[in-house]
């Protein structure tokens, strides 16, 4: 006998294959069984004339404060979220140190205008490492997963100190600890990096976040961490789409990484159409880069 028997449904698994009408059943918290002849189960629901669908996932998301308090992660465990993606956009908690937390705070609350008093009193600040956050987070108990990425602010500001942080330059001893503590946050779980190159995300009160205006060569030192971890995705936002001079540095991360490179693409009102050409562009140099790596280009 199962534990759980979802019957009746229409099954759609995620994978892009039709959908089928059916029962699903579940045994120890794992899907074991799905079809039309699924044994009896201890709880069943019926769940005709809805759809059965493994849960979704908040690909961008900033509860990187809210998920030391809130069980629920409110609202997106409302609305059928069953994992978010935190430290987007290069905005973060982690790494950090005592006397850097206020500038954080001042960070995400410019960005997000996620209210720093909430902030402040909310996160328990029982970590200084990256994966000392994530441990802090496995402390608490809650209603959906998540995950996090190395935020670009807060690594910058560890490395390098808060002023030296929204500094353009970073030196050659700098890049090459922020891409060590970077390895070392892969290694203890997180999903990847973030950075952001768009003017509109600033300090509450000041200048843009830190890591704006870096130069690339930084981010493709940080690239390079990602490679040695084998694994995770390089998120960003830029106020260029995509273009040039971003687009070259952009596929050098790309390349040099070996991982997803994932840009926020929006749709502007004074260029309605410029994210087709980003899209056409981008998919040209990935059928560049096979056909480069294709032994028989020909066949």
């Amino acid at each position: 006998m199962h534990d759980l028997v979802i019957r009746n449904g229409r099954i759609i698994d995620g994978t892009g294959a039709p959908a089928q009408h059916g029962d699903v059943a579940i045994a120890d918290g794992v899907i074991v069984d799905i079809g039309d002849d699924v044994a009896q189960g201890r709880r069943e629901i019926d769940a005709d004339g809805r759809a059965v669908t493994p849960g979704f996932v908040d690909a961008h998301t900033h509860y990187d404060g809210q998920v030391i308090w809130d069980p629920e992660l409110a609202p997106s465990s409302w609305h059928g979220v069953t994992t978010v993606v935190m430290g987007n956009c290069g905005v973060g908690f982690a790494p950090t140190r005592p006397d850097e937390r206020d500038f954080l705070i001042r960070t995400m609350e410019g960005v997000e205008e996620i209210p720093g008093s909430a902030l402040s009193v909310g996160m328990s600040w029982d970590w200084e490492s990256f994966p000392e956050y994530l441990d802090a987070i496995d402390r608490q108990d809650h209603a959906i997963d998540s995950v996090a990425q190395v935020p670009h602010s807060a690594l910058r500001c560890y490395v390098m100190g808060e002023e030296r942080a929204l500094d353009d330059e970073a030196t050659a001893d700098d890049v090459a600890e922020m891409a060590r503590l970077t390895r070392e946050a892969m290694e203890a779980g997180a999903l990847g990096f973030s950075t952001s190159r768009t003017m509109i995300h600033k300090v509450k009160n000041g200048p843009a976040i830190p890591g704006t205006f870096c130069q690339p060569t930084e981010l493709v030192g940080i690239a390079q961490a990602l490679r040695e971890a084998g694994h995770g995705v390089f998120q960003m936002i830029s106020d260029l789409m995509g273009k040039e001079p971003d687009f070259a540095w952009m596929k050098e991360i790309a390349r040099t990484s070996g991982r997803p490179l994932v840009m926020s693409l929006v749709r502007r009102s004074d260029e309605p159409d410029s994210y087709r050409d980003t899209l056409a562009r981008f998919q040209q140099a990935y059928d560049d880069d096979n056909r480069a790596d294709d032994p028989h280009p020909e066949a």
